[in-house]
């Protein structure tokens, strides 16, 4: 077949599998995840109801099929944890409450009605398994500064008196704005060491004397020591990041994939402690899971947590993207403004969204590692809608150069998508209108 395919229009037909609404529609990419230790899904923006859906979906699949242990997504580290404590039975509160834990911008990126369902699965599968056997769920991200700061002063508390009051007064070096942007401005400016050695030595403390922390109960002790080691690597981490924000932009970005990255390994390491294979299934934006090398970033200088897992794991990670022609999406118009419920645009014809709806297949499934796929290394452009959309600037905000078959093993394609659905609806959710420039203005 490799020998008859000529264009990537062929290419496509040759290759996809259409999807039917059926149970077996995941079916190609469960064979491409076997043998695998890390699955990375995908999402073309933050605010699409079938990407969170497919995920749930192919997730479960891959816990109760291929024995897949954690589920680590793009969210900051203390608020996924509440999450976690919820799945796994910890404490009383609701579903609702546990992802209400998530309060930072864009608050609809996990307090969202398909998370909802997805955690509240995750809760009666663990109810069946015994503790060390049940599914974690969990934060890659960094922003969390003073939220991880505080977690790491109330776990000392609890386990070190003495400890605690050293953590507190180191953490002290962060509390003079006790805002992180703010902080991040005024120690770019006047260079402070001392926090950033400060953070560091409590990161090292607290892993230097986890043997005695852990004599105190087990499998319960290991996961607390477990949450306050990656907190600390929070606050580590975060405060280095806030003060590369008035830097450039590429060091920001490959610092919190960096932090990504070694959150993902050190989360499949303790998998494995607790007598696991290891196993973690991702949940973030295509950005951060196709492989940057294939891409315009990679030509800037960014790497991303795709590209830095391929370089740590091998054949060991399967990374997996979602792409969409139009429909609509929930997502902001400005930063720290309310949620949308807006029009997306139909793709630009230059692009592989409009390559994918111009095969008149509609929705399915594409393996990108069959040697058929090589016209998909054809440089085009992709489109990426975070939480912010602005179809008036469509070419210059969204889209990006890309080699999908380098950057992908394989994608999920569907021409039309709906927006996910915020637990706190705003006012006139179902009210959006197209644009007056529409579909011009790009």
């Amino acid at each position: 077949m490799s020998e008859t395919v000529k264009t990537p229009f062929l290419a496509v037909r040759g290759l996809a599998q259409r999807l039917g609404d059926t149970p077996h529609d995941y079916d190609g990419l469960l064979q491409l995840a076997a043998g695998k230790r890390f699955v990375l899904l995908g999402e073309a923006s933050h605010g699409t109801h079938e990407f969170y859906a497919m995920r749930a979906a192919i997730t479960r699949r891959l816990i109760s099929e291929q024995g897949f242990e954690a589920v680590a997504v793009e969210g900051d580290w203390p608020d996924a944890w509440l999450v976690n404590r919820f799945v796994n039975g910890a404490g009383s509160g609701s579903a609702e409450a546990a992802l209400d834990a998530f309060q930072r911008f864009p608050t609809w990126m996990w307090g969202n009605r398909d998370v909802l369902e997805f955690i509240r699965w995750l809760q009666q599968h663990n109810a069946a398994l015994s503790v060390d056997q049940r599914i974690g769920f969990y934060g890659l991200d960094l922003y969390s500064l003073y939220t991880s700061a505080d977690a790491v002063i109330r776990y000392l508390e609890q386990v070190d008196p003495d400890q605690a009051t050293v953590a507190r007064q180191r953490y002290a070096l962060l509390d003079h704005v006790r805002d992180a942007q703010s902080y991040g401005y005024q120690a770019a400016m006047s260079l402070r060491p001392a926090a950033r050695n400060a953070v560091l030595q409590q990161l090292q403390d607290l892993r230097t004397r986890a043997g005695q922390y852990l004599e105190r109960d087990g499998l319960s002790a290991r996961e607390s020591q477990f949450a306050a080691e990656r907190n600390a690597a929070v606050v580590a981490n975060a405060e280095q990041y806030y003060r590369a924000m008035f830097g450039s932009r590429t060091s920001t970005w490959n610092l919190r994939d960096a932090h990504m990255r070694d959150t993902l390994l050190a989360l499949s390491a303790h998998c494995v402690q607790r007598g696991g294979s290891g196993k973690v299934v991702v949940w973030a934006h295509n950005s951060h899971l196709g492989d940057a090398r294939a891409t315009e970033m990679g030509r800037q200088g960014e790497w991303n947590l795709g590209q830095l897992m391929r370089e740590a794991a091998g054949n060991e990670t399967l990374l997996v993207g979602f792409t969409t022609y139009t429909g609509r999406v929930a997502a902001a118009s400005n930063w720290d403004g309310p949620v949308e419920h807006k029009l997306v645009r139909p793709a630009l014809a230059d692009s592989y969204e409009h390559l994918f709806h111009s095969t008149r297949l509609d929705r399915f499934f594409l393996p990108l590692r069959d040697p058929a796929a090589a016209p998909l290394r054809k440089s085009m452009l992709e489109r990426a809608i975070g939480v912010i959309y602005l179809p008036q600037t469509e070419r210059a905000s969204h889209y990006f150069e890309a080699s999908i078959a380098a950057q992908f093993d394989a994608i999920f394609h569907l021409d039309e998508t709906s927006a996910v659905e915020p637990l706190d609806l705003p006012e006139h959710w179902h009210r959006a209108e197209a644009p007056d420039t529409y579909p011009f203005g790009v």
